[in-house]
């Protein structure tokens, strides 16, 4: 039977902007102090006359206006973007990882919705909800053929509203009607593990409103799993789109000295810019009643050996938090080149509830990098066997250029390590790649050789000082380690 797998919807996140936002409170107001382009806005109204009254059906006037008005603003970079008021609403859900909803992480197999898993204490936890049971019936509509996104709209809803659920699970021979109400999910962003005695494995899915906190929270909990300090950091930011500004900031700051430089921006033609940093007013200025996040941080995480795993699924806001570690000397950086997005976007609301969306600045890391369009190259790099196919921000048309120059770098195919996963998965039956899936969730680094480099480096003191801050040593040789995850 045909298995394919299809990128696992994410029911608790909903859409990633993959941006670092930073949200703005202002209402629009115009800036422009050029006279409006008399003869542009009369070939608009031409066309929009044209349309009116000769296209095949009639078009609301709404729709087309909506319709231009995203054409105007996605034609600038591809992370500029006008956002109707559901896509606004969508998007804040997204960033403040709160909506009404059930609570599971669902995929694809075999052209049905799988569960891959439910989190704790939410709804479809309660109810018995399972890793591996089918929805076969949302309500009484079936989900054959149904995608992930379309499955998670009709699952969100409305905290306090009822929903039925139909499922199928292995070890039953008759259908599970499930009854329950929707609630308010929080997304849990951070996950963590004692992977062995003194060293924990933290990964950092986005970055949210709550993403310094959980992180901290996490951090506290392991040092509490250990019984004494840890030794070493393994943070994950593979596959990591990003998120908000702050929240990279703060993420930064609990492993940097306070006051150090976490990273900054120039606007328009590199004239102004802001620089962030490891200081509270920074990642959360204070307010009366909110405890500083990074309050009761353990005493040694600003000085334990730590290092970063990244992809070239890690944009934006896990860039910022990577360059700053990696320019301080905090980190050892391992894996391969990120996506290479540095631009930072702003999200102004609109008098109708819309938002628009604008690149306003570009970034740089503490030492004036830009990666724009280029990526964060790691210290060492190490291929899995995922990492055979990547695109990243110069794949993108209308990309903005890196202001520092230097080359590009594109996505490209490892055809011989495509070919070799190709025949490997032709091989596996349908439960062995689900067991697979499930098995990523949690760290392994006999099956990663990624985490496995990462581990093995805080480990051994010599070769962790021999390759922090490798990549940026001028004329170097460049260290390349390729190997096959099953080596």
């Amino acid at each position: 039977m045909k298995f394919e797998w299809k990128k696992a919807a994410i029911y608790t996140a909903g859409t990633i902007t993959g941006a670092a936002l930073a949200i703005s409170t202002q209402s629009f107001a115009s800036t422009q102090k050029d006279a409006l382009p008399v003869q542009d806005i009369r070939t608009f109204a031409e066309v929009y006359h044209q349309i009116k009254a000769n296209y095949y059906k009639e078009t609301k006037d709404e729709e087309l206006i909506k319709n231009a008005l995203k054409g105007m603003v996605s034609g600038l970079d591809p992370h500029s973007e006008f956002m109707d008021p559901k896509d606004f609403k969508d998007m804040k859900e997204s960033t403040s990882g709160e909506f009404g909803g059930l609570g599971m992480e669902i995929g694809k197999k075999q052209d049905s919705i799988v569960v891959i898993a439910p989190i704790e204490d939410t709804p479809a936890f309660n109810a018995g909800v399972k890793s591996g049971d089918f929805i076969v019936k949302i309500n009484d509509e079936s989900t054959r053929g149904m995608t992930t996104t379309e499955a998670v709209k009709k699952m969100r809803g409305k905290p306090g509203t009822e929903i039925t659920l139909t499922l199928t699970r292995k070890d039953r021979t008759t259908p599970i009607v499930v009854h329950m109400k929707r609630a308010m999910i929080k997304v849990k962003s951070v996950r963590s593990k004692l992977i062995e005695k003194d060293y924990g494995y933290i990964r950092l899915m986005q970055f949210q409103e709550r993403s310094t906190a959980d992180l901290v929270k996490h951090i506290k909990d392991l040092y509490k799993q250990n019984g004494a300090p840890l030794k070493g950091l393994v943070l994950d930011l593979r596959d990591n789109p990003g998120g908000l500004l702050t929240q990279s900031v703060g993420v930064s700051a609990v492993f940097l000295p306070a006051n150090s430089t976490v990273v900054s921006t120039k606007g328009r033609d590199g004239r102004g810019g802001t620089s962030y940093k490891a200081t509270r007013n920074d990642y959360q200025p204070a307010n009366k009643g909110i405890a500083d996040p990074l309050s009761g941080l353990p005493n040694n995480i600003k000085d334990i050996p730590i290092t970063v795993l990244i992809n070239s699924g890690s944009a934006s806001a896990s860039e910022i938090v990577t360059g700053a570690l990696q320019d301080h000397k905090r980190a050892v950086v391992v894996g391969v080149q990120s996506f290479g997005k540095g631009s930072v976007q702003t999200v102004m609301p609109l008098s109708n509830s819309a938002a628009v969306k604008l690149t306003i600045a570009l970034y740089y890391t503490p030492n004036d990098r830009s990666i724009q369009a280029q990526g964060i190259v790691p210290d060492l790099e190490i291929k899995n066997e995922d990492d055979v196919f990547a695109i990243r921000e110069a794949d993108l048309g209308g990309h903005l250029d890196n202001p520092k120059g230097g080359d590009e770098v594109k996505g490209k195919v490892d055809e011989e390590a495509a070919k070799n996963k190709q025949e490997k998965k032709a091989k596996k039956t349908d439960d062995e790649r689900f067991d697979e899936m499930m098995a990523k969730r949690e760290p392994n680094p006999d099956k990663d050789v990624q985490l496995k480099t990462a581990l093995d480096l805080l480990k051994n003191p010599d070769e962790y000082s021999k390759n922090i801050g490798l990549a940026a040593k001028e004329g170097r040789d460049k260290k390349e380690i390729k190997k096959d995850s099953d080596e």
